[in-house]
């Protein structure tokens, strides 16, 4: 691939004012699927990069991720209890085959919603055992995203890049305090520093406290002393208000994300 090849795709947004009316009329509905978006980035990529060949798969199988690791090393990778087990992300999986035949991942993403305060406040609805509560305390589930990201790290333990996204949305993602009328009139303040809404922090383990709403896809390499730490992090994008995520939008930070792991694996795609 060319220098030239590697910066037409930015270069090309940037005249038609990035990916507006990609999605047409649709981009209004918040209900477009993470992967209905990142099928829309397979075509784009497709288009902008036609001497590449790109697929879009729904699953890794836990086999393919073991069979990875022993590739690294034969201690690695050999314990298997569930023959069927498999990492499936929400928005699936892009990859891209370089010179060898071998294909490379270039883009995950998930999208998670964890908390309703701003819906059920907007509605008048109140919560609790009791039913007399403004806010909900926040739950725990979002935390299984960390089995997924940890499952791909393995899978990718030989990569420079880390192209994983996780878009978040919800009342438990909030990073301003935002303010919220009830039907009768009354104002609610959601605090996003609250221990009891936020679950960012139960996050940014997967990104090493780096900012969130940042392309974390190039590994960092932290040097201590006579060693190097490659670093995996995930990019964790939030709307930081619990709007939930125009599709034009996450398609932007997509095709960011897979532009970087092309320019990455550069030297290694077909010339």
């Amino acid at each position: 691939m060319t220098k030239g090849q590697s910066t037409r795709l930015t270069a090309q947004h940037k005249e038609s004012q990035g990916v507006v009316g990609i999605f047409g009329e649709d981009a209004k509905r918040h209900d477009i699927s993470v992967g209905n978006v990142q099928k829309k980035v397979l075509e784009v990529l497709r288009r902008e990069f036609p001497n590449l060949i790109f697929k879009y798969r729904k699953i890794i199988s836990k086999n393919e991720i073991n069979e990875k690791l022993q590739q690294l090393d034969t201690e690695l990778g050999q314990t298997l209890f569930v023959s069927s087990a498999s990492i499936r992300p929400d928005g699936g999986i892009i990859e891209v085959k370089d010179n060898n035949d071998n294909w490379r991942i270039i883009l995950i993403s998930e999208a998670k919603h964890q908390g309703k305060d701003i819906d059920n406040i907007e509605i008048g609805k109140l919560v609790g055992t009791k039913n007399n509560q403004d806010l909900m305390a926040a739950g725990n589930a979002i935390e299984r995203s960390h089995k997924n990201i940890a499952e791909i790290a393995n899978y990718m333990l030989s990569e420079t890049h880390f192209p994983y996204i996780l878009f978040l949305t919800g009342s438990n993602f909030l990073t301003q305090t935002i303010n919220v009328r009830r039907p009768d009139g009354r104002v609610v303040e959601l605090e996003h520093n609250s221990g009891t809404l936020n679950r960012i922090d139960r996050l940014t383990a997967a990104n090493y406290g780096m900012p969130i709403n940042t392309n974390l896809c190039k590994n960092k390499i932290v040097d201590q002393g006579e060693h190097s730490i490659m670093l995996q992090a995930t990019s964790i994008y939030t709307q930081g208000n619990g709007e939930k995520w125009n599709p034009e939008e996450m398609l932007e930070v997509m095709l960011e994300v897979a532009k970087t792991s092309i320019d990455v694996i550069g030297d290694d795609l077909q010339k």
